[in-house]
């Protein structure tokens, strides 16, 4: 790694935590680091959650990112990433969402996982469920450091995969839990039909992300451990945010989650 090379990831590191703490959005980081370079991207968002770790934050989980070919075709992107989750990210008991937390939030239903036990080996998607707790009805409340949402793959995966906010809902058992590749989910916005999909969009399948994410992450050497919350990516394709509207997903064989934002 050249000096120049390190500078660039301070400078974008830098650029990205500046946007969130003004809360303005801020230029993308591809004139950085090449659009491509997926391991520069994944370093500098390493470099701004080890600050907001250092900070007193905790990490709780982990997130997937873009694998509903909905939303890759809705982002310009063409393959997976992924995000840490912090411990203030979980809105799930407030009774409202504070807006004015996001900068250009967009929501997605998505299946969530509690995690029983570390995942520090290679797994299979048959293996997958013997390490899994609860699985959960989710909201995941993306957004974006980046004006306008102007990103490639490297931009959001250098801004926590364009993490935002996450809500838990309603949640069985994993013995319980249907065929997730089945599953079919339906979103409204204040009672109005605004996104719909089935597990088969997530990769094939929720059980398919979670391998995609622990086998990723442990090349990555941070393996996922018991007890994270393991957002496993959208359902079907994300919605725009409006402010003092309520959101509800229902996912069949699972139950339902719903959101109340500010106005």
């Amino acid at each position: 790694m050249t000096k120049v090379d390190e500078h660039a990831i301070d400078e974008a590191a830098q650029r990205l935590a500046a946007a969130s703490h003004t809360s303005t959005p801020c230029a993308p980081v591809r004139d950085l680091i090449d659009r491509a370079d997926i391991d520069a991207a994944y370093r500098i968002q390493t470099r701004n959650i080890d600050s907001l770790i250092a900070g007193g934050r905790r990490v709780i989980g982990r997130k997937i990112g873009l694998t509903s070919a909905s939303v890759q075709q809705q982002v310009g992107v063409d393959q997976p990433d992924f995000g840490v989750l912090l411990d203030d990210f979980d809105v799930s008991d407030d009774p409202a969402v504070d807006s004015s937390r996001l900068l250009q939030p967009k929501i997605e239903a998505e299946i969530a996982f509690t995690l029983s036990a570390d995942i520090d080996e290679l797994i299979t998607a048959d293996q997958a469920p013997n390490y899994v707790d609860r699985v959960f009805a989710s909201f995941e409340i993306v957004d974006s450091r980046i004006a306008g949402w102007d990103i490639s793959l490297a931009d959001t995966v250098a801004d926590n995969a364009s993490s935002g906010l996450f809500v838990l809902g309603d949640s069985v058992a994993k013995d319980d839990a249907p065929d997730l590749a089945g599953i079919e989910m339906t979103m409204t916005a204040d009672g109005e039909h605004v996104s719909a999909g089935t597990g088969s969009d997530c990769l094939g399948s929720p059980w398919k992300a979670l391998v995609w994410l622990a086998n990723t992450s442990l090349s990555y050497g941070s393996p996922l451990r018991a007890g994270e919350v393991i957002l496993s990516g959208a359902l079907g394709p994300m919605v725009p945010v409006k402010p003092g509207a309520t959101y509800t997903a229902s996912i069949t064989g699972i139950g339902g989650v719903s959101a109340t934002f500010t106005a």
